[in-house]
Parts: structure tokens; C-alpha cells; sequence
């Protein structure tokens, strides 16, 4: 078995053998930075009935104006795992950064979330893909012209080198504001999702 292997029958059998309280693992990140494939790598294994995936979209003008309600309905169950590609927290970044959200909006939001997670009753690992700009330049370059990655890439891709800098200042406000934050060097991909699900069986493990 590889390291990862190692580590993807770990998650299993603490998935598989324990009961656990509901359980968001959130992964964000920049573009290209990994979330889809890791998310994955993560779930490949696990029982079906054990999990299940929340990918980001783009929400409509109700979802927008209800945002942390909205996302109270997508938590998981008692003995459930819900991965997230993407989460609440797209407000405070990907939307901010876009213009997508109100100045209001985020201001609620970076106000609001602390308790409103606390009030959840749900527990929630959080995971930030890191990636230097060079890295994400050279995948973006990437998704142009590959094949199997082409449809991948979208106007947002195609601006956020210009707003990197932005993007690091937004995240690091979230992370000063917000606790509970991982952040993992993904730079290297499958170095970074074998620390990644190592971080996270270390987590499960020692609440089982």
C-alpha cells in the first residue's frame, strides 16, 4: 500500500468503526488549488452512507440574502461526514473579492459566524489548500491547454493572479477572525493530501 493508501484505510475504518457526531471537514482555498481532487482522495473508500459531498455553486438571490441560513441546511447528520468544496465562508473571500456580496453582507457575516458555528452543534474541521502564486500561474497555464483539465477553467481562474495579494489579505482576516484553521502546503499536491487526511484521521481519532 502507498502512504496514501495507509492513510485512506485509516479514515475508513474510524468512519466505519466509531460513531461521531456530525462532522463538516471544509476545504477552501484559490483556484487550482485542489479542493475537488482531495475531497476525492478523501471519500473514495468510505461507506457511502457514511458521507456525502456539498459542491460549491453559484447561488441564486434567496440563497444570497440568507446565507448562513441557507448553509444551516446542509450540515450533516449524527454519524455523518459532510465534505465541502467550498463553504459559508466563499462570503468572506470568494464573494468579497468578486463583488458578488454586499460591503454589508460580508460585514454581517464576518460578525455573525463565530457563534453561529458554535450554535450548529455540529463539529467542523477546517482546511486551508495553500499555493504560491507561481504554482497557481503555472496551473492555471495548465487548464489552457490540457485535454483532461480544460473545462476547468473560467473567467475567475483566469483573474485571480491578478487579485492574489487581495485573496492572502481577505484569508488571513478570516483566519484572525474565525479559529479552528489548518492550513496545508499545496504547492505539491499529493504531499499535500497526504498530510491532509493525516491531519484529519489525527482529528477524528482523538474524539472517537
Amino acid at each position: 500500500m502507498t502512504k496514501l493508501e495507509i492513510q485512506q484505510a485509516r479514515l475508513n475504518e474510524i468512519v466505519y468503526r466509531n460513531s461521531f457526531e456530525p462532522t463538516a471537514v471544509v476545504l477552501e482555498g484559490r483556484d487550482t488549488a485542489g479542493k475537488s481532487g482531495t475531497i476525492r482522495e478523501l471519500t473514495h473508500y468510505l461507506p457511502v452512507d457514511k458521507f456525502s459531498v456539498n459542491l460549491s455553486a453559484k447561488p441564486n438571490a434567496e440563497t444570497m440574502a440568507n446565507w448562513l441560513g441557507y448553509w444551516g441546511t446542509k450540515m450533516p447528520n449524527n454519524n455523518q461526514i459532510v465534505f465541502y468544496d467550498r463553504s459559508w465562508y466563499s462570503r468572506a473571500m470568494v464573494q468579497k473579492i468578486n463583488g458578488w456580496c454586499t460591503d454589508q453582507q460580508y460585514k454581517d457575516f464576518m460578525d455573525d459566524v463565530v457563534l453561529w458555528e458554535k450554535n450548529t452543534g455540529v463539529r467542523i474541521i477546517k482546511f486551508w489548500l495553500s499555493i504560491s502564486e507561481d504554482e497557481q500561474a503555472a496551473r492555471i497555464a495548465e487548464r489552457r491547454t490540457s485535454p483532461l483539465k480544460f473545462w476547468k477553467l473560467s473567467p475567475n481562474d483566469e483573474r485571480a493572479l491578478s487579485y492574489y495579494d487581495e485573496m492572502t489579505l481577505l484569508k488571513e482576516k478570516v483566519m484572525t477572525t474565525t479559529e479552528g484553521w489548518n492550513t496545508i502546503d499545496f504547492n505539491c499536491k499529493s504531499e499535500g493530501r497526504l498530510e491532509l487526511i493525516t491531519r484529519l484521521c489525527d482529528i477524528l481519532e482523538k474524539s472517537s
